[in-house]
């Protein structure tokens, strides 16, 4: 990884980089660690203002690690809903009704989100849904083997909706059969906030015997995903802004 405030890049290696799940011990120290998620998943975040470095934890929790772009494979991913009644201003305090499938709230006001009123356009400023959409993106890392976890906020679901129509559309192709490499764009919405938004590309097939392997493992993670409960301190400062109508893409074209 890079030295602390520096830039970097994860080099593209030639050989496969997933060559240690084939041992089954792995997967089975994989699976205990994981259950319940008593395993913290160190988390991936995404500045606010349109930075492109992506900041990866380090020794130091007060000088992460910035990181331009990073190949991985999407074990697992899935929609999320967070409602703040008031303004969300950063820290960890956490949201008054979350969803963690995108259909039922819980806490207030909770209950189905689809007929929820703050699921509405037009229920925050600028057109906006005060309920923000989100997508938690499960990662396995080249060289690792215990999964990152990447919360997508508002402004990089259409490119990462647009990613997935991509892997359809060149042989049924889904995110955990290939090597995925994310970059950050400096964007900027219709009111001039500037934002960062994802970036996805297919790096290369995995081969059969890590297709075999990771398929294992994306099980292991979807189930446990259930159980895993969202750190509100993942949410990034870009979430404190709302993105007017045309910035958001229909609900049904991303669960």
């Amino acid at each position: 990884m890079a030295k602390k405030n520096e830039v970097a890049i994860k080099e593209e290696t030639a050989l496969s980089s997933f060559e240690m799940l084939k041992n089954t011990d792995t997967l089975e120290f994989m699976a205990e660690e994981l259950d319940g998620f008593d395993v913290n998943l160190e988390k991936i975040k995404i500045p606010s203002g349109g930075l492109t470095v992506f900041q990866f934890p380090s020794g130091d929790p007060d000088a992460p690690d910035n990181i331009t772009e990073f190949d991985a494979v999407i074990l697992y991913h899935h929609i999320m809903q967070i409602y703040y009644k008031d303004k969300f201003t950063g820290g960890n305090a956490p949201p008054d009704c979350v969803s963690y499938d995108g259909k039922i709230g819980q806490g207030d006001p909770g209950g189905d989100c689809q007929t929820c009123p703050y699921n509405k356009f037009g229920s925050a400023e600028n057109n906006a849904k005060a309920c923000k959409k989100r997508r938690s993106l499960y990662l396995l890392c080249e060289d690792e083997i215990f999964p990152r976890l990447l919360s997508l906020p508002t402004g990089s679901l259409k490119p990462f909706m647009q990613y997935i129509v991509r892997l359809g559309n060149s042989g049924m192709k889904r995110t955990n059969t290939v090597v995925t490499r994310f970059t950050l764009k400096a964007a900027q919405n219709t009111t001039g906030i500037k934002y960062s938004q994802v970036q996805c590309r297919v790096v290369r097939d995995l081969t059969e015997d890590e297709k075999e392997q990771i398929l294992k493992l994306s099980e292991i993670v979807q189930e446990q995903s259930k159980q895993y409960q969202y750190q509100y301190s993942d949410i990034s400062e870009a979430d404190s802004y709302t993105l007017p109508d045309r910035d958001y893409i229909p609900e049904e074209e991303m669960d």
